[in-house]
């Protein structure tokens, strides 16, 4: 699930200070929203914000000095006939870039159409990308998974298995060998973008861990703060199982990197056996090491096979 809506006066509120902008007009439309069938059907931010635009109805228009220029070319009725046309695309709210001054005739239609009517000095182009980096945050599918998320050696490992697996203190220990905590027990996870998922904590849990017999700690409190991690990006799952779960679902030696599905997007998968005596949290960093190198296009299995085969050729 993602969310559908954004008010007039939460965008402006929430950029006051980065675009530095003024609300001109449509004071009264501040609880104005984007519509609900065009963010579900929006792949990413680009979809709702852009430039003058008369075909993509419901997205904020952007009003640099070019567009202004052609809105305003000729004479008065045909800057109000295409004024006209704009507020009928039903935009969210208009947006007055590059420190332009906005016309009397367009600050009239909107205050009578109520559609809020921003201003900034800043250039169009900038107001865009803030814009789209955080209608793609706001209206990212989201969804909570059950375990401890970290960063370990630079990578976001989300840390997964049954109950009483011993995932918390497989963190803490972790965490003891310089590794850093997103988030313990519940972990909100949103795509960013068509091939990245992102992690972060739920604010209730920040900075806490809870381990059985002690109770919860404050990790930053006894660690320090380079020991917690704001958010992270999801790239690999390390999924902890009891022997017999094992052998009877998995592969000792599977001939794919395996893979779980996060909000529709692929994610890597190791799954690594729990039995007393195993140090797992060494275990853990190798395949996170192992997984570094296969994006740095080294595989081990790929090379062994190969190696294998030149043996069987030469008859070893």
């Amino acid at each position: 699930m993602k969310p559908t809506a954004v008010s007039a006066d939460a965008l402006f509120e929430d950029h006051r200070a980065s675009l530095q902008w003024q609300w001109l007009a449509g004071q009264g439309a501040s609880e104005r929203r984007f519509d609900e069938v065009a963010v579900r059907e929006a792949t990413s931010g680009a979809d709702l914000v852009g430039y003058l635009n008369y075909i993509h109805p419901y997205r904020l228009q952007i009003l640099g000095g070019r567009e202004l220029a052609h809105i305003t070319a000729d004479t008065p009725e045909d800057t109000a006939r295409r004024i006209s046309r704009i507020l009928t695309l039903e935009p969210p709210a208009l947006i007055l870039a590059d420190g332009q001054s906005a016309p009397d005739i367009l600050l009239a239609m909107c205050e009578r159409a109520q559609i809020p009517l921003f201003a900034t000095p800043e250039s169009a182009a900038f107001v865009i990308d803030v814009l789209r980096a955080y209608l793609s945050k706001h209206f990212a599918d989201r969804t909570t998974m059950h375990g401890v998320f970290m960063d370990i050696l630079g990578l976001g490992v989300l840390i997964t298995g049954e109950s009483g697996l011993g995932k918390s203190e497989l963190g803490l220990e972790l965490i003891s060998r310089g590794n850093g905590l997103v988030a313990d027990d519940a972990v909100d996870l949103y795509r960013i973008n068509q091939t990245t998922i992102e992690g972060r904590c739920p604010d209730l849990l920040q900075n806490l861990l809870e381990v059985r017999g002690i109770g919860l700690l404050d990790i930053q409190a006894i660690f320090g703060e380079t020991a917690v991690r704001r958010k992270m990006r999801l790239k690999m799952i390390v999924h902890l199982v009891r022997r017999e779960t094992l052998e009877r679902e998995y592969d000792r030696l599977p001939h794919e990197p395996l893979t779980q599905n996060v909000l529709g997007v692929p994610v890597r998968k190791v799954v690594i056996q729990v039995v007393a005596g195993r140090n797992i949290a060494v275990l853990v960093e190798a395949a996170v090491r192992n997984a570094i190198l296969q994006l740095r296009g080294i595989n081990t299995y790929d090379q062994f096979v190969e190696r294998h085969r030149k043996a069987m050729e030469r008859g070893d």
